[in-house]
């Protein structure tokens, strides 16, 4: 199977890209952050507990994200190509999480797709968005609070996963199109 995890800040393009990949590549996609605005949404107790901690733009605790990814690897149909990690992993400790459970389907990680884009520009997106689509969190306080966020818990996992050799840097800054296209490159390259 082709098992990816799409990498970067807050406001990188990794929905968008995700979509672009799951149609070209027929992935399956694991978007721990629409599994999660869905339970908020419907007031699962899982939603309930999420809102306290997304809500002031935090991470979700480690052992709760991991939960949340075994149910989705369960459900999984048999035929499934691949999984493309979408916003997962998110901490050292949840990566090392991922490597064990994919371990146990007797599979591994083919790579991490790392977009980069400047910290003004991933701002910039996000407020956009928010503008657009009034999506809460997308608000300059929270914004500021996840890039942080990012930079001390997530940002790390880069050279966790370059010291691997499975980090495949993308220039994330260009139009939607020109950037999928450096992504199929890599992940063709390394298919291949």
């Amino acid at each position: 199977m082709l098992n990816l995890v799409l990498f970067g800040a807050p406001g990188s393009g990794k929905g968008t890209q995700s979509e672009k990949i799951i149609d070209k590549y027929g992935l399956h996609h694991i978007s721990t952050g629409e599994v999660l605005r869905k339970n908020i949404k419907e007031g699962t107790e899982l939603g309930k507990i999420a809102d306290e901690y997304i809500s002031k733009g935090h991470l979700i605790p480690d052992s709760l994200m991991v939960d949340i990814l075994r149910q989705e690897l369960k459900g999984l149909p048999k035929t499934t190509k691949g999984v493309i990690f979408d916003g997962f992993p998110r901490t050292i400790p949840q990566a090392q999480e991922l490597e064990t459970i994919l371990a146990e389907m007797g599979e591994s990680l083919t790579g991490v797709l790392g977009l980069e884009v400047a910290e003004d520009e991933l701002v910039e997106r996000m407020l956009k968005r928010g503008a657009e689509t009034g999506r809460a969190d997308d608000n300059i306080d929270t914004i500021q609070n996840r890039l942080k966020v990012y930079h001390e818990q997530t940002e790390p996992l880069k050279a966790h996963y370059q010291g691997k050799g499975s980090y495949i840097a993308i220039n994330g800054i260009g139009n939607v199109d020109e950037i999928f296209s450096n992504i199929a490159n890599e992940i063709d390259g390394r298919v291949k």
